[in-house]
């Protein structure tokens, strides 16, 4: 008699997954402003941290399109953890030994920046892959995982700095990096099924000729965009814009934002049968767009610091969605679709929280003219959802 595969160990697997993405994501803008007083890097330097990081996720994104499926999810998956851990561990090392400490920084970010483009691309797979119901729901469950993971990250940084001081941040980059590198494990010894049979996946020239397609890839570019930005500089922008304590800012910045984004993708993973995902995402598109410039002209701290917040419950779904969306209207996309989708998300990630360092440093270290520009991604998404939902109406009344 075979022995029934334990899918619940796969969800268990791909959740921390996520988790160890959220570390590799949050923990470094963390330390944005120690960076900046400890090594003397200034913020337009600083900005490039999320470029490399965002754009060595893009490039991985785009490798894995051609690798993943030769070399497999298995072993793809299991060097994501692994490289993740090394990444972290070189965070605490490097900085003290190479002569520019800025570049032992961002050689650490390249590495678990590596890693947190195989989770991007590959967990989203493998969960599809596996015989769940309510395929939605689950997405957009697992996804809350970099949420919730976000906010651990936070909140035990917080309390770690209040007990041994901002200046043990490298112990605390080591306690981390024991996250991937246990859930190495959890992946070793997981069911991992494939996503298509081989030779039934669309070539990667028929899936870049699907019209909607394209329309994905332009709403994760402006998803990645709206999420990345303010995950990125929340910790800052509530520190030197908003005159509050890096405690308070963190807590009431960066890990507001993961408790939205992380309870919009639980709450739609529990009621997703009961919406349309494409209105849904439309409303919460408008609400992200008005969130960037409560957080970016507001004159209040208390108003400011809600448009934070409030933006994370609205970019919640967005990601999951474009991505159940894809695979409804291109089901033989498989790999490709789901590592051109990353490679989007992270197109917008990387392009935006450097115009905000950018546009900041112009105007003499104000993060809230950064805020504003970057308020043209969440508008150019709300615009696409609106032709996107009129165009399925339309389809519907036919």
């Amino acid at each position: 008699m075979m022995k029934q595969k334990n899918y619940k160990k796969t969800l268990t697997a791909c959740y921390l997954g996520f988790v160890t993405q959220a570390i590799s994501a949050n923990f470094a803008p963390l330390l944005f402003l120690t960076f900046k007083e400890t090594y003397g890097i200034s913020l337009e330097k600083i900005a490039l941290i999320p470029v490399v990081f965002y754009l060595t996720q893009l490039l991985v994104d785009f490798a894995a399109t051609k690798f993943a499926d030769k070399i497999g999810y298995r072993t793809c998956v299991v060097a994501s953890q692994l490289v993740s851990s090394l990444g972290l561990i070189l965070m605490a090392i490097l900085p003290e030994i190479v002569p520019v400490p800025f570049m032992g920084i961002l050689i650490s970010v390249v590495f678990y920046a590596i890693g947190s483009g195989l989770v991007e691309v590959l967990v989203s797979p493998i969960v599809e892959a596996c015989p769940f119901e309510n395929k939605d729901g689950i997405m957009s469950l697992v996804h809350s995982f970099f949420c919730w993971g976000a906010v651990g990250v936070i909140l035990g940084s917080t309390v770690f700095f209040a007990l041994f001081g901002i200046e043990s941040w490298k112990i605390l980059s080591f306690i981390w990096a024991l996250v991937p590198l246990y859930n190495a494990f959890n992946f070793i010894n997981c069911p991992i099924e494939r996503l298509v049979e081989d030779g039934k996946s669309m070539r990667i020239r028929q899936l870049l000729g699907v019209p909607v397609f394209w329309l994905m890839i332009i709403l994760m570019i402006c998803a990645g965009a709206s999420e990345a930005t303010m995950t990125q500089w929340a910790s800052a922008f509530t520190e030197s814009a908003l005159g509050v304590s890096k405690t308070v800012g963190d807590l009431a910045g960066p890990c507001l934002f993961a408790v939205f984004m992380g309870l919009s993708r639980m709450l739609y993973g529990k009621m997703s049968k009961k919406f349309d995902l494409t209105k849904t995402m439309l409303l919460c598109g408008t609400l992200c767009a008005f969130c960037y410039l409560l957080a970016s002209l507001s004159a209040s701290p208390i108003l400011g610091l809600t448009g934070c917040a409030l933006c994370g419950l609205a970019v919640g779904i967005m990601w999951p969605g474009t991505i159940c969306i894809s695979s409804q209207k291109c089901p033989r996309g498989g790999t490709a679709m789901f590592a051109f989708l990353a490679l989007a998300g992270d197109l917008g990630a990387t392009v935006s929280p450097a115009m905000v360092g950018r546009f900041s440093e112009m105007a003499g270290g104000n993060l809230k003219i950064g805020l504003l520009v970057a308020t043209v991604f969440p508008i150019i998404l709300t615009f696409e959802l609106i032709f996107l939902n009129r165009k399925t109406n339309l389809k519907a009344e036919r």
